[in-house]
């Protein structure tokens, strides 16, 4: 017999507020928003969320059976590296290497500093091992298996439990790494990190700091997640959110796979729901509290193998995304020169000046004078119960401080409203760059581009970072507000895994090339099938690392013929770097393989809307400044427009979870 449905909740939880998305047993969709830290009233945001859905009291338990799955992104291990605050990690690396990984590439970002501070290292401890395996797998010098028994005896008695193997050419030619991994798990070491594991590609350095991080991160994932699950009851299935935009189940989540969890869920909700719209190249545009997330999608998702989050290399499969410290938390201060904005940021606790907490003016404040934010119509999720209205007054008062600073400095005499304005000036410049970033910098015209808009803030800038980027459409969903929680249902099962290759481009090379994606084909399968999915579902997707010989930047093209994966490399190539190298032979990096299960559609019907028998009115007119001048403007509620409403700016469209301004000059359908 049919199991009857049950609930499903998507959550995101991020740096500053926690957004849940509930499909009811009868398929309606509800949502939640609430601060991610607010321990007056809650343990856990994403647990909160979930009773106060469920309509039960904070603390009691959820019954039994009730829930059939939560899909969940976090930042709880992006906030730890952020923060330095992951597990004391110790690594074993190839003697004479102790030092490669601080060494590293000696890269100079700002070439023109004298006095460079290099990142803080994530492991603690280093241990060299007496051992070394050659390039062609030749053993050069043997294990010493006993010294480092004892070397792991040791750092276990100092209170090390996490430890990183990292050997050189571990990443093709394993027996070291694996006997090494054996002893540490036989000692007692309940998180061990081995390199050929969590990243058997080329490049010591990157594939070390990967290791590390994944050693570092991945007992505080453990503990969370094992201290979300505690509260869970019998029968719910608990996913979480991988960086490469795929979900997995909560006892296969790494630390690695941690760092973009939470927004990756907002870009599988922005490509998928831009995609139902009929819209096919977007610009994903996710303004939250902390930061602002952009990306780039024309048909599929983009990933990187290589990336630097806060100082450390990542060689691992993530999704592209570029960030910018700019959200509404962003703090707005005056540094006795110029007005700055960001990159700090006042975060859920404080949080903005009219949260009532004491916090700093911010870039939510500057929309609250310039009444682009209107009190009666904001999301509460502060106070008791959640039901006090932003503090206009401390918003007031601040921004006349601010704005005497201002006048005693410069001697100028700006309007408090024109101080705001230019904060939110600066910001929308700020947003737009990183867009030129992934976009105009990379060959694309982002003109032709659609600029989907999701976050709590990103309705309120969107049309000013549109008229930045000289782009004539936005698109907002409905879920806008809570698009990363939503984009956490509509994910795919996966599991990637990678191998090197290093082989010249030629007819010789597709044997091998076979059965190397053969064989990481079906690691992958078999991890979706021992997570339940049924063999029948899984879907793989090729692709391989190419490069130029002589160089060191591979590109992704899906496998084909030799001509095709050519063609689509050169394509690639030209678009990112403006020429090519006729003549020069390509050579095969690396390849890998997603295994994907697709996930159950969500249906976003609604029922048919009765006729309109009068143009829509506004609830109310306020008063908004934008452009230097006060405008009398429109205020609308999302819930009581209909399919075919239009809405000429200055207007202002209030719904459960976003704000969205739309400008003078701006229409919205």
């Amino acid at each position: 017999m049919k199991e009857p449905p049950r609930w499903q909740f998507w959550i995101d939880r991020g740096g500053t507020f926690t957004d849940v998305v509930a499909r009811r047993p009868d398929g309606a969709v509800l949502t939640h928003k609430l601060l991610s830290e607010n321990p007056e009233q809650y343990r856990d945001a994403a647990i909160a969320g979930i009773r106060r859905l469920l309509g039960l009291a904070d603390g009691a338990p959820i019954p039994a059976n009730s829930i059939d799955v939560i899909k969940m992104g976090t930042t709880v291990a992006t906030n730890a590296l952020l923060e330095r605050k992951g597990e004391p990690t110790v690594l074993f690396i190839t003697r004479g290497f102790r030092d490669a990984l601080r060494i590293a590439y000696q890269n100079r970002p700002r070439i023109f500093e004298r006095h460079i501070v290099l990142p803080e290292l994530l492991y603690r401890k280093v241990v060299e091992v007496n051992e070394r395996v050659g390039a062609d797998a030749a053993v050069v010098t043997p294990l010493d298996e006993e010294r480092v028994r004892a070397d792991l005896e040791a750092v276990y008695r100092e209170g090390y439990r996490a430890v990183a193997i990292v050997l050189m050419h571990g990443y093709r030619h394993t027996i070291h790494e694996t006997r090494i991994g054996a002893i540490a798990r036989e000692v007692g070491f309940p998180q061990v990190s081995v390199s050929h594991e969590i990243s058997p590609l080329m490049k010591l350095v990157s594939r070390g700091d990967t290791t590390v991080l994944d050693a570092y991160l991945s007992p505080i994932l453990r503990r969370y997640v094992d201290q979300v699950a505690r509260e869970l009851p019998a029968g719910a299935r608990l996913q979480f959110m991988r960086s490469n935009g795929g979900l997995t189940d909560a006892r296969s989540f790494q630390g690695k796979d941690s760092i973009l969890s939470g927004p990756a869920g907002g870009i599988v909700g922005m490509a998928r729901t831009s995609q139902r719209a009929g819209f096919d190249t977007v610009i994903g545009f996710d303004m939250g509290g902390t930061s602002t997330d952009v990306s780039h999608f024309a048909g599929e998702f983009e990933r990187v193998f290589d990336a630097q989050v806060a100082g450390v290399r990542l060689r691992a499969p993530m999704l592209s995304i570029h960030t910018v410290a700019a959200g509404g938390g962003s703090i707005v201060r005056f540094d006795g020169t110029r007005l700055r904005v960001g990159p700090e940021s006042a975060g859920a606790n404080p949080g903005p000046a009219c949260y009532r907490r004491g916090g700093p003016l911010t870039v939510t404040d500057c929309n609250v004078l310039l009444g682009k934010i209107q009190p009666d119509f904001f999301p509460c999720v502060f106070g008791p119960n959640a039901v006090q209205s932003l503090d206009v007054q401390a918003v007031n008062d601040r921004f006349a401080t601010l704005t005497a600073e201002v006048r005693r400095a410069t001697g100028e005499l700006p309007t408090p409203e024109a101080i705001a304005e230019g904060c939110i000036e600066i910001t929308v410049a700020n947003m737009a760059n990183a867009i030129k970033q992934i976009s105009v910098q990379r060959g694309h015209d982002v003109t032709q581009y659609v600029l989907t808009t999701f976050g709590g803030a990103g309705g309120q800038h969107a049309c000013r970072v549109a008229d930045a980027l000289g782009m004539s459409r936005v698109f907002i969903h409905p879920y806008a507000g809570v698009l990363s929680a939503y984009g956490m249902g509509l994910a795919d099962r996966t599991a990637m895994r990678e191998c090197a290759i290093e082989l010249t481009l030629d007819e010789a090379a597709t044997q091998q090339l076979a059965r190397a994606l053969d064989g990481i084909g079906k690691l992958a399968s078999a991890e979706l099938i021992e997570q339940g999915v049924a063999p029948e579902h899984i879907h793989l997707v090729q692709r391989v690392h190419l490069r130029y010989a002589g160089t060191d930047t591979a590109l992704l093209v899906k496998l084909d013929s030799l001509v095709s994966m050519r063609s689509q490399f050169e394509q690639l190539y030209r678009q990112q770097y403006a020429f090519l190298m006729p003549g020069r032979e390509l050579v095969v990096e690396a390849v890998s393989v997603e295994a994907l299960a697709h996930a159950d559609s969500v249906s976003e019907s609604h029922e048919p809307s009765k006729p309109r028998d009068a143009a829509l009115t506004p609830v109310r007119t306020v008063r908004m400044f934008t452009g230097g001048t006060w405008h009398d403007t429109a205020l609308y509620r999302r819930e009581d427009t209909r399919p075919a409403d239009r809405v000429r700016g200055p207007a202002i469209l209030a719904e459960a979870n976003a704000t969205t301004v739309i400008e003078p000059g701006w229409e919205a359908q």
